[in-house]
């Protein structure tokens, strides 16, 4: 797999100090990390079961602060054989408890990127911050009326009626969720193409229900050429490598969620894929090593 920077600033009428876009291929197969900017809850969601002191430790041994953790919010622009397929579309609207969130439809712009041009919406699942980009005022006119938006027949039917009692959302996100979610459901029924286990969007790519952060939660798969990488959406984050038994505030099944990542990040240890997530610091492009019954977060080199 080849790396490319390709943020030249100020294209498109946006300045920025820092890159906001990256470039690799997967064999013949073109992938764009877009950030939305980032997130930032308190921290202690992103490890709801830990002991508060080494919670703290760990926060201190990255030079982080205690009372809130930044959550980077990737997404992904898959091009390969006349598709254009956009994995997740960040939170769209700009939120006052999210100010440095909210960037994805400009970004999208300056990256070249035509909403008209995207033929396909593959959603790891139907949390606000994946689905808003979708909601903002006048993208929905942009797109394609063919547009095909793939998601797990499980994460549509969690959400007609979502149960949020094994999270640890406060109830003012747990009613953001809630809204998202059903007005997504309401402005896109039309377009969804939902599936039980695993489907194949397009060649190369392939979109694998694992359940546990929500019941229809998945990963998409790349392969091409010999190269592989994996959207892992929110199966995995920064304190997953050291602490996959760590709770997030967002899982709805804690318990599954931990299975998952333990799997995903061995199935990333032993095939050498790439891994790209939604809140692992942008851009994200890494690869899984184990570390004893561990594991540990290998950043790529920035190739530009």
């Amino acid at each position: 797999m080849s790396l490319d920077d390709t943020s030249p600033a100020g294209r498109a009428g946006f300045d920025e100090l820092v890159p906001s876009r990256y470039a690799v291929r997967v064999g013949d197969i073109d992938v764009m990390v877009i950030s939305d900017g980032v997130l930032t809850p308190p921290a202690e969601s992103m490890a709801t079961n830990a002991d508060p002191a080494i919670r703290g430790a760990w926060l201190d041994k990255r030079f982080l602060a205690h009372d809130a953790f930044d959550w980077p919010l990737n997404a992904v622009v898959v091009r390969n054989g006349g598709r254009t397929i956009l994995i997740d579309s960040g939170i769209g609207e700009e939120y006052p408890d999210f100010p440095r969130a909210g960037q994805f439809g400009h970004r999208l712009k300056a990256a070249g990127v035509d909403l008209a041009s995207v033929t396909d919406v593959v959603l790891t699942h139907m949390h606000f911050d994946h689905v808003g980009g979708l909601l903002v005022d006048g993208v929905k006119d942009q797109l394609r009326p063919d547009l095909r938006i793939h998601v797990a027949a499980a994460e549509a039917e969690f959400w007609e009626t979502p149960d949020f009692s094994r999270t640890g959302m406060p109830p003012a996100l747990a009613e953001l969720a809630r809204r998202a979610s059903l007005q997504f459901l309401d402005e896109y029924r039309n377009q969804l193409r939902t599936f039980g286990e695993e489907s194949e969007v397009a060649p190369g790519i392939v979109v694998t229900r694992t359940g546990g952060h929500t019941p229809g939660h998945s990963v998409v798969r790349l392969a091409s050429g010999g190269d592989r990488l994996m959207f892992g959406g929110d199966a995995i984050f920064p304190v997953s490598f050291e602490h996959p038994e760590w709770h997030n505030g967002f899982e709805h099944d804690p318990e599954e969620a931990t299975r998952v990542r333990l799997r995903l990040m061995r199935e990333l240890a032993e095939t050498g894929s790439w891994l790209v997530s939604t809140h692992l610091p942008f851009p994200s492009v890494s690869r899984v090593a184990a570390d004893g019954d561990l594991f540990r977060w290998v950043p790529a080199w920035w190739d530009y």
